[in-house]
C-alpha cells in the first residue's frame, strides 16, 4: 500500500502501529499506518487524505496497514445515482418525526450518557468502534466514568477539520447523535450512537439516508461511510447503499 504523494500531503510523515487484535475479524493482529504531525492535518489536507483511504479519530487520522490483510476496504456513496431501496423508503418515512439540531463539536453530557448506554449495549465485551480501535489497542478493563469521558472526548469531542454534532431528538427526548466531517467532495460519517431501548426503529438506516440527503443539499458528490469488511457483520449494512464506490489498488472503482 504505497503511501499518499499529493502536493498538500508531502510535509506529513506517516508512521505504522505496533500490532494489535483486531476488533472485527478474530485471531488476527491489526495495524496502522498514522499521519503526523496532527497540527498540520486541517480540513484542506484531510480532505486529500480520506480520498486516499485515511479516517479520523479524535485528532489522528490513520488507516490501515496490516502486514498480511487487506480486509478493510475504504467505501463510498455517490450521491448523483443514490436512490433509497424500498425498504429505506419505509425507514426514512419512519422517523420523520424526529427534530434535528446541528452543533458545533463539544462536550454535552446528555450526549455522552446516550454514548454510554450505546456501548454497553451494542460493545460490551468489545473496545469501541473502528475509529478507535485502528489507532490503539488500550485496554478496557475496570476503567472508570472519569476515564471513559476523557476517552469519549479524546475520540469525538477532538478534530483539526470541519466538523459537526448532529442531534436528533423526538419530543424534545435525544434519541440519536452523529459526529460529521465535511470534506471538498462529500461528508464522512465519523461515528453515530443511538438509543437502543426503542427496539422497533431504524435509526441507523435512516441516519445514513439522513446524511446522504443533507450532502447533497449542499451539493456534494460523495457520502464517506469508513471501511467495509466483507467478512464482518457490523459493515455488512454499508452494502445497502448503491451505488457503492470501493478504494481498490489507489483507485475508487
Amino acid at each position: 500500500m504505497s503511501l499518499p504523494s499529493d502536493k498538500p500531503l508531502q510535509k506529513l510523515q506517516f508512521y505504522v502501529t505496533t500490532g494489535y487484535s483486531c476488533g472485527y475479524l478474530p485471531n488476527k493482529l491489526a495495524q496502522s499506518l498514522i499521519a503526523s504531525p496532527q497540527h498540520l492535518i486541517d480540513a484542506n489536507v484531510y480532505s486529500g487524505l480520506i480520498q486516499q483511504g485515511f479516517r479520523r479519530s479524535g485528532k489522528f487520522a490513520y488507516r490501515p496497514h496490516c502486514e498480511n490483510c487487506r480486509e478493510c476496504v475504504p467505501v463510498r456513496v455517490t450521491l448523483q445515482n443514490f436512490i433509497q431501496s424500498r425498504s429505506q423508503k419505509r425507514a426514512y418515512k419512519q422517523h420523520q418525526n424526529l427534530t434535528i439540531t446541528i452543533l458545533n463539536i463539544a462536550f454535552y453530557q446528555e450526549h455522552y450518557a446516550l454514548y454510554a448506554s450505546y456501548q454497553n449495549a451494542r460493545h460490551l465485551d468489545k473496545t469501541h468502534s473502528d475509529k478507535n480501535s485502528n489507532v490503539s489497542d488500550t485496554s478496557q478493563d475496570q476503567k472508570t466514568e472519569k476515564e471513559d469521558i476523557e476517552q469519549y472526548k479524546n475520540f469525538l469531542c477532538q478534530t483539526n477539520v470541519d466538523s459537526i454534532l448532529v442531534e436528533f431528538r423526538e419530543n424534545k427526548q435525544l434519541k440519536m447523535v452523529s459526529v460529521i466531517d465535511i470534506v471538498r467532495d462529500g461528508i464522512s460519517a465519523v461515528y453515530t450512537f443511538y438509543d437502543t431501548t426503542d427496539t422497533k426503529t431504524s435509526y441507523g438506516t435512516y441516519n445514513v439516508l439522513w446524511q446522504a440527503e443533507w450532502a447533497k443539499q449542499l451539493n456534494l458528490p460523495y457520502l464517506y461511510l469508513g471501511y467495509w469488511i466483507r467478512d464482518s457483520q457490523k459493515m455488512a449494512y454499508k452494502q445497502n447503499f448503491k451505488p457503492l464506490e470501493k478504494l481498490i489498488d489507489g483507485e475508487w472503482v
